[in-house]
């Protein structure tokens, strides 16, 4: 299988995290990482507008040659195949639970960070847009409070004691964030706990690198 990304773009990243860590958990996943250079408009050439007539990433490319190209998908088709370790859980309220904060994570935090970034100073060459940064910034802050809230019991993951598909997710988010100066509300100790200790973890450190 393949892997089609690009570094610091939250939707590849996230798929990232999950396979670093389902592969720290042992599950040793063979996938071959193929970057594609946004920044050079590679994904709007025609070898990878046939992987995905969308132009986005990732893509999951199968053996037998099938493309996977939303980043959900991808995940939950290789929790299908490689199912342990779970990164979604093991019964079917912890697995409505894990996606719940997933969609929250996804609708919440990592959309409005990406329509802040890409209103204000877009590193695809987006035009700036004051009203669609406002708008994402007002979204983007009710899901951070959100997520302070829900690490206020000093909890390691968020779903609880194990990663989940949530934490890739969140944490894609808040380093594209990051990576585009979107300002966090430092009176949010908890997520920013959460975070600091998400990116210590040895598994996902070369996921938050550049190359």
């Amino acid at each position: 299988m393949k892997l089609y990304y690009f570094y610091v773009a939250p939707n590849p990243t996230k798929v990232r995290l999950y396979l670093a860590e389902k592969n720290a958990g042992g599950a040793e996943i063979p996938v071959t990482p193929v970057f594609v250079d946004l920044s050079k408009g590679e994904q709007l050439g025609p070898e990878h507008t046939a992987r995905n007539p969308f132009q986005t990433l990732p893509v999951l490319e199968l053996d037998d040659g099938t493309y996977v190209t939303e980043s959900l998908a991808a995940m939950e088709y290789l929790e299908e195949v490689y199912p342990a370790p779970s990164l979604l859980g093991t019964s079917a309220i912890e697995r409505a639970r894990v996606r719940q904060l997933e969609r929250i994570a996804e609708s919440k935090v990592l959309v409005p960070i990406a329509r802040f970034v890409h209103a204000t100073k877009s590193p695809l060459g987006a035009p700036p847009s004051p009203e669609i940064a406002a708008s994402a910034r007002l979204l983007l802050d009710k899901g951070l409070a959100f997520f302070d809230a829900l690490a206020s019991d000093d909890r390691a993951f968020v779903a609880g004691a194990a990663p989940t598909i949530a934490d890739c997710t969140l944490a894609a988010a808040l380093n594209f964030g990051r990576f585009g100066g979107v300002e966090i509300d430092g009176a949010l100790a908890h997520l920013a706990r959460w975070e600091a200790g998400y990116r210590q973890r040895l598994a996902v450190q070369p996921v938050f690198g550049i190359g």
